[in-house]
């Protein structure tokens, strides 16, 4: 017997994009210096972790399994369609390949970051699972592209609404501290780019690389949104009707390919040979893929059962996040030496993979303004990674755990 005050699947949606819509709205009318610190995206997880926790909305629903079996794939599609890569190494020239330096280092330091924490000598204390590569590989989705990525990653690896809860803690934790040490490394800028070897004429070719960027986006039209409706549903269907037939991989024993990691995996790569076509110009795509992704989170936090969590296990998990960030950092210092490029590029980069879209053009709007379309387009090449290389991050966690 259902026991909730809500339990209806149009019910339970309507709260859920309340829920989102609520929290945005509070941050643009009120601008609270509280969103500097926690984003609304906090609050959209945790309150219906509240509301299912009291019992007013279910923990099981069928709005939460249409959200994961159509609405996250749809949000996919809409979001990589506007990946160009092309655009952005105009202007950061090989400042894309630090970008790419450092997404190595969030897969190398998570699978370290995991290692090390099944084998440290305090693990008795603040135990990690064996099975925590799931939020490893979750959290890597996040720090390669951003909340989409790390949404997607959950589903891919099967995840449990705990390891979403991990990830995301661990992400502003890490966030609270980063951010601000991405910002302040502007007052380096003259020292590092000595110590760099940059070239004295990198910063002004990018800033005119920038200027001659078009980033408008025309006002879309009923026939737009058809178009994308069309593409977002069609490649839906046709990623869950193979990710049904196509069989699983196995390595050593255990499925490191599912059906739910192929649905990812194939989608992901449909919305990426679709970003090549005329489709990338279609209006709108981004902020309906963000409205989507936004209510899978408040989905996500509506599963989540506050009597699984163990606060000692989120204690190791967010330590082995500040490994994990230590090792980004490395990977993407030695990437600014190898290819002698200026501090500005160096904080975008990182900032594209840890804080994705919504970070980066804060970043570069404090470094450089210029360098704010250029620093979304890096932003959306992590979106493009995001989902294969958090996906090998987890599965290769799974592997070493045995």
């Amino acid at each position: 017997m259902n026991t909730t005050i809500i339990s209806s699947p149009i019910g339970v949606m309507t709260v859920l994009i309340a829920v989102v819509s609520f929290w945005f709205w509070l941050e643009r009318r009120y601008h609270w210096k509280v969103f500097e610190y926690l984003p609304p995206l906090i609050f959209i997880y945790a309150t219906p972790v509240l509301l299912s926790n009291l019992g007013i909305i279910p923990f099981k629903s069928g709005a939460y399994d249409f959200l994961r079996q159509y609405g996250l794939p749809m949000f996919i599609v809409l979001m990589l369609i506007k990946v160009d890569v092309l655009g952005a190494v105009r202007i950061m020239g090989k400042g894309v390949f630090v970008m790419l330096i450092g997404s190595i280092g969030v897969v190398v330091g998570g699978v370290l970051a995991y290692t090390l924490g099944q084998t440290i000598h305090w693990a008795p204390y603040f135990p990690l699972p064996e099975d925590s590569w799931r939020a490893f590989g979750t959290l890597a989705g996040s720090w390669i592209g951003g909340t989409g990525n790390m949404t997607a990653a959950h589903a891919g690896l099967e995840g449990t609404p705990l390891d979403l809860t991990m990830a995301a803690a661990a992400d502003q934790m890490i966030y609270l501290v980063w951010l601000p040490i991405l910002l302040g490394s502007k007052s380096l800028a003259d020292r590092f780019n000595r110590w760099m070897k940059v070239p004295a004429d990198r910063i002004a070719l990018m800033d005119q690389a920038a200027a001659d960027l078009d980033t408008r986006d025309e006002s879309p039209t009923m026939t737009s949104l058809l178009y994308l409706a069309l593409l977002a549903i069609g490649f839906t269907w046709i990623s869950l009707g193979l990710s049904e037939v196509l069989p699983p991989v196995v390595i050593g024993g255990a499925t490191v390919i599912t059906a739910g990691t192929w649905l990812i995996l194939l989608v992901t790569t449909l919305a990426l040979m679709a970003s090549v076509t005329p489709a990338r110009r279609l209006p709108a795509a981004q902020p309906i893929a963000m409205a989507i992704i936004y209510v899978y989170v408040a989905r996500v936090g509506a599963t989540m059962d506050l009597s699984d969590v163990s606060f000692a296990t989120m204690g190791a998990f967010v330590m082995m996040a500040y490994v994990w960030i230590t090792i980004h950092a490395i990977f993407i210092l030695t990437g600014a030496w190898i290819f002698r490029v200026d501090v500005h590029t160096v904080a975008i980069a990182s900032a594209a993979n840890i804080g994705g879209a919504a970070s980066a053009p804060i970043v570069a709007a404090h470094h450089r303004e210029t360098l704010v379309p250029a620093s979304i387009l890096m932003a959306l090449i992590g979106y493009a990674l995001g989902n294969y290389l958090a996906i090998l991050t987890g599965r290769i966690g799974q592997l070493i755990g045995g």
